[in-house]
């Protein structure tokens, strides 16, 4: 019995087998698609935006300017 899936792209019914070298999507051009959607973010988990607050200034203390070397 051969399983098949709907493709995650545009849905159309697919095998899902190693004969389908483009598993779970029915072709490249839809796996293709998919990672580009990726890629772009347009697909994101829902949540909070959290700040991203590495930098220089964090390592040194805040409000403190960070001093590098003069070149010579």
């Amino acid at each position: 019995m051969r399983r098949m899936v709907p493709c995650p792209n545009c849905g159309r019914l697919t095998e899902f087998a190693p004969a389908n070298r483009w598993r779970p999507f029915c072709s490249e051009r839809c796996k293709t698609s998919d990672l580009g959607a990726w890629a772009s973010d347009r697909y994101a988990i829902p949540g909070a935006p959290q700040d991203d607050t590495s930098s220089d200034q964090d390592e040194v203390g805040a409000g403190e300017p960070v001093r590098r070397p003069r070149p010579a």
